[in-house]
């Protein structure tokens, strides 16, 4: 772990993408617990809804929930072998952590990771014990209460051998809080012979700041699963989530964004075939609609028979916006194979034309369409109030909205 003096210089260090956020800008301390008992009856109940929480917590293997930085709920009950507690409690019961905190992420990356290093971030712990296999998702949820605050959370996700996971991880901010950031650090490490979904649904305020960092080591005959949503407005978004691959193992990203007016996002990741036989995929669909779109991709082929494919689709809906696909492609050994597709443009008239003449409106007809685009980034498990609102969301995305 490195020392704190070179901790505190990476403060200074700016992120390899996306805009640059002044973190003196966030300067309210948000510190206040607060202690939800029953989801159902909280306050934050629709906020918690509108990103996949379900509050009566019916099909779900756990609950644990962040207020700003601190934990306000946690199941008090969970499946045989799913361990769930905080970062903070982890560390205690587990002596640091020693082979976990701190290992897959390097805390002088950026000033993000650097100022959740400092402050010592809280965050969620989960822990599937070996030969075990969850039935239900656990979910978690990280809300912002404060106006011109930082949530800084440190999460940890182990899957030990023989054993698998879905995960749904909802973030959001209460009505009052716009102007705010969170930066989530997510160390995520998944067995041998292990199966890992992890699936983020993100609804911000239209000035809020996003910085998450994920890094995923998979073992081998492994697979990890990264899902990404947003569909509303942001105010600056950046995440780049990488993944590390063992023999045999693979990786999946989808990732499904709208870039409404105002909104500057830059999503994609990354992917290191390291380990012989293993396999990757990137997927990603972004719409622009005004706002400001950069879709990326990355995969390094470090080991021989590794297979990759790389897909990033945009589309423009609204003039005065940008968007941006960046696939990368690097190996290092002769044998392997790797593949990329982009594409950039707007709708094809004469997909609408065609649609329109089976009796639909033009706005329905794009709408179809932009259903049918997105549909790549479909995630299992949503519940029916959320997969009905992404489903309205998606109909609302056409030109004359």
């Amino acid at each position: 772990m490195p020392d704190s003096q070179s901790v505190r210089q990476a403060l200074e260090k700016k992120g390899a993408y996306g805009k640059d956020l002044d973190l003196d800008h966030y300067d309210v301390e948000a510190k206040e617990t607060v202690e939800i008992d029953d989801l159902q009856k909280s306050d934050y109940k629709r906020y918690m809804e509108n990103v996949g929480i379900v509050a009566d917590e019916i099909g779900r293997s756990g609950t644990l929930m962040f207020i700003d930085n601190n934990p306000s709920h946690c199941s008090p009950k969970v499946q045989e072998g799913l361990e769930v507690m905080t970062t903070q409690q982890a560390l205690k019961k587990y002596d640091g952590l020693k082979d976990h905190f701190w290992k897959a992420m390097d805390p002088t990356k950026d000033k993000y990771t650097a100022k959740t290093y400092l402050e010592d971030g809280n965050g969620y712990f989960v822990r599937v014990k070996s030969g075990y296999h969850i039935k239900y998702p656990l979910q978690t949820c990280m809300l912002l209460n404060t106006e011109k605050s930082t949530q800084n959370v440190h999460n940890i996700v182990i899957v030990e051998d023989n054993a698998s996971l879905e995960m749904l991880t909802g973030c959001s901010t209460a009505h009052h809080t716009n102007d705010a950031l969170h930066v989530g650090v997510s160390e995520i490490y998944v067995g041998d012979n292990s199966s890992l979904t992890f699936s983020m649904i993100h609804s911000w305020g239209k000035d809020t700041g996003v910085r998450p960092r994920t890094s995923t080591v998979v073992g081998k005959n492994s697979h990890y699963t990264n899902n990404y949503v947003i569909l509303n407005p942001v105010g600056s978004l950046q995440s780049f989530p990488v993944a590390t691959l063992g023999d045999d193992s693979s990786a999946t990203y989808n990732t499904m964004c709208i870039a409404h007016e105002n909104s500057d996002i830059d999503t994609g990741g990354m992917v290191n075939l390291n380990g012989r036989r293993s396999r990757a995929e990137i997927m990603s669909r972004s719409i622009s609609m005004g706002g400001k779109m950069v879709a990326r991709g990355r995969m390094v082929g470090n080991a021989p028979e590794a297979k990759g494919h790389l897909e990033c689709r945009s589309i423009i809906l609204k003039d005065g916006g940008t968007t941006l696909a960046i696939p990368e492609l690097e190996a290092h050994i002769a044998d392997v194979e790797m593949t990329h597709e982009a594409a950039v443009g707007k709708i094809a008239r004469d997909q609408i034309e065609y649609i329109m003449s089976r009796g639909l409106s033009e706005d329905d007809a794009v709408s179809m369409i932009v259903k049918g685009f997105l549909s790549g980034g479909n995630i299992n498990g949503l519940p029916a109030e959320l997969q009905k609102e992404l489903d309205e969301a998606i109909a609302k995305a056409n030109v004359g909205d």
